[in-house]
């Protein structure tokens, strides 16, 4: 059996195997999705494709929703070459239920895939049309907290911002400069309105996303690349809005052991692989049941029908809410405590982690203690309730695979949302934020990771992080084994309101982070005896 249009012909082989197959014609919906498009899709990796995708799955299934989605991608075009194209954009969505079972189901949802890629004309091209499309309804966006800063740690622009900046719309690379580019030509083609919807795990991301496009689009406008009249366009959420919104699933990469029993099944070209971006992606993608999915109702040009598959619609303040119930108290932090500790542990499994007691203690004061304390309640879901469901049944379900070293990818992009709210929540309460344990060992936990030696004083391969280079050059003086070689070097880190949202030192628990981190490199040993320590374990 293989995963293409072609292959799905033969129903009775794929039945047989346990796999749902679309009950619509996947073929004519693409058809009729590439002639007049209504939702685009920037960022084409595993959450869009089983969540998003399957969203969109269920409103076309029941005859809600006469288009499919067309998927963009401007970082890791392999992923468009290797991963859409050889399969007909078909994904196969293995759910994975924490008492072993599996739900198994071809998407055909999504319909195209596009290389946001300048430098290849025809693809180049190919967007703007879709942007110039009237009947374009909206743009969604899962391109992780990183693809929507300009800066770097230091407020100075990327490089490749800079570039962006200079060089213009017919020239841009990035996801915030090719947006903006393409916003332009819907603006030259008659001013459209559209929603530009951010997916990604922030804290405010609809403002975030609005305020670098229209950044981008000023430092434009100030090189004669584009007009007031641009400005006034994007800058008019009457006309093109950015929906606040907040999503919950996890996805690890995919499973050997899945691909390895879809084969086993039938299913031909199942083994996953690593794109030149250093994805690790399959024609499958595996993820848990539970799924969330708030956005704020602000659509210009219409919406397709999306609480009819489970998403809640509603407004900008509950939203916020319920992102920062999930981001900064009852999940988010708690992947970001324990991922890095869980490294240094010699766990390679997030569930095995979840049944260790110190980490699983861990786990509880960071959110049942602190984060409950001044979580936001969004009305439309209970924090209590969500939290009972990440820590009772979510984050120990063996079956989904996910990694310690998964969780610890991109930590700098997101510890100050993880943390820093709620640290910023004590200080507005209490005056400081002396009171928090969790947190600040959480913290140290993430620096004792940096050192790249586990436990034990062996050496460990660190997770994708861009400010990893930048981090351990600040740490270089630090010695394992030595906790006075730790003097300075943590004060322009723990001050740095970019990477934390607040200066530790003056929220009153950047000495405890010093003092935790000396403890914990004290030897072999020293990081459990650490925790128990400071938790009270």
């Amino acid at each position: 059996m293989k995963l293409t249009l072609e292959g799905l012909k033969d129903r009775q082989d794929w039945e047989k195997a346990g796999i749902e197959l679309p009950s619509y014609d996947a073929a004519a919906l693409a058809q009729r999705t590439r002639t007049s498009p209504v939702w685009v899709h920037f960022g084409v990796g595993n959450i869009f494709r089983i969540f998003i995708g399957g969203i969109a799955d269920r409103l076309i299934s029941e005859g809600l929703m006469d288009r499919g989605i067309t998927g963009a991608e401007t970082f890791d075009y392999d992923v468009v070459d290797k991963i859409y194209r050889p399969y007909d954009n078909l994904v196969l969505s293995i759910t994975l239920h924490g008492d072993g079972t599996t739900e198994r189901r071809v998407l055909g949802s999504v319909t195209e895939a596009v290389k946001a890629q300048y430098s290849d004309p025809e693809q180049w091209k190919r967007l703007k049309e879709i942007f110039c499309d009237s009947g374009l309804q909206m743009v969604s966006f899962t391109i992780t907290e990183k693809g929507y800063a300009l800066t770097k740690a230091d407020g100075a622009y990327f490089e490749f911002v800079k570039a962006d900046i200079e060089h213009g719309p017919e020239k841009a690379t990035g996801a915030m400069a090719v947006v903006t580019a393409m916003l332009l030509e819907r603006y030259r083609s008659g001013k459209a309105k559209l929603a530009l919807v951010s997916m990604d795990n922030c804290s405010q991301n609809g403002q975030k996303f609005r305020n670098s496009v229209l950044e981008i689009a000023e430092e434009w406008r100030k090189r004669g690349f584009v007009d007031d009249g641009f400005l006034t366009y994007i800058r008019d959420e009457s006309q093109v809005s950015f929906p606040w919104t907040m999503i919950d699933k996890i996805t690890p990469r995919p499973s050997e052991k899945i691909a390895k029993e879809l084969e086993e099944a039938g299913v031909e070209g199942m083994q996953p692989v690593i794109t030149s971006g250093k994805t690790y992606i399959a024609p499958f993608v595996n993820a848990e049941g539970p799924q969330y999915l708030v956005v704020e109702d602000s659509f210009p040009n219409g919406r397709p029908a999306l609480e009819k598959a489970g998403v809640y619609m509603t407004d900008r303040d509950t939203v916020d809410k319920s992102e920062k119930m999930k981001v900064t108290a009852c999940l988010n932090p708690i992947h970001t405590a324990l991922g890095p500790y869980g490294c240094v542990l010699g766990y390679e499994l997030f569930s095995d982690e979840m049944k260790d007691p110190d980490m699983l203690e861990l786990a509880r004061r960071v959110g049942y203690v602190e984060g409950m304390e001044v979580v936001p309640d969004p009305g439309i879901l209970s924090p209590k309730a969500f939290l009972d469901e990440v820590i009772n049944e979510r984050f120990p379900n063996p079956y989904l695979g996910d990694t310690t070293q998964r969780l610890s990818v991109d930590v700098s992009q997101g510890i100050g949302i993880r943390f820093g709210e709620t640290i910023k929540a004590y200080v507005e309460k209490y005056g400081d934020a002396k009171r928090l344990n969790g947190i600040p060992i959480a913290i140290a936990g993430w620096f004792r990771y940096l050192l790249a030696i586990d436990e034990e004083g062996r050496p460990f391969e660190l997770a994708p992080d861009p400010m990893v280079s930048e981090l351990r050059e600040a740490m270089s003086s630090i010695v394992f084994g030595e906790p006075s070689s730790l003097t300075d070097q943590f004060k322009g880190i723990l001050s740095n309101e970019n990477i934390f949202a607040v200066d530790l030192y003056k929220a009153g628990i950047g000495e405890k982070i010093e003092e935790i981190f000396r403890e914990e490199i004290a030897g072999p040993g020293a990081v459990r005896k650490t925790v128990k320590k400071y938790l009270g374990c």
